[in-house]
């Protein structure tokens, strides 16, 4: 699997490409693509004969943005689908290191606690 941004493929110049093309463009594979379409309303392929999925480029270029914002930024889903703008925008996005971090302070908050009356 690829390990950064840099490492991805260019993109070629053709009008639509196979769910496997895109996952080897984005560095991810075709079952993390295929639950991304349930998680991120904004990518949606076109399906065509025997229900096969097929992308456009600029699909293409939005699984490469939620790659990066899932896998090097460290966003949860929820957080990189406010970051794309699909979510409540009251609230910024959370990455895994924010939740870690409230958690740890939660679980020190609990020990500090325990035991004493």
């Amino acid at each position: 699997m690829l390990t950064s941004k840099a490492d991805l493929p260019s993109i070629p110049s053709k009008r639509y490409f196979t769910i496997s093309e895109v996952g080897e463009l984005a560095g991810v594979k075709p079952h993390v693509l295929r639950y991304w379409e349930q998680e991120f309303s904004q990518l949606r392929q076109v399906k065509r004969r025997g229900n096969r999925r097929y992308y456009q480029h600029h699909e293409v270029l939005l699984v490469r943005r939620i790659r990066e914002l899932l896998y090097d930024d460290g966003f949860t889903i929820q957080g990189a689908r406010q970051r794309l703008g699909m979510g409540d925008d009251s609230e910024r996005p959370v990455t895994a290191q924010e939740v870690r971090a409230e958690l740890e302070s939660i679980l020190e908050w609990l020990d500090s606690g325990i035991g004493k009356k």
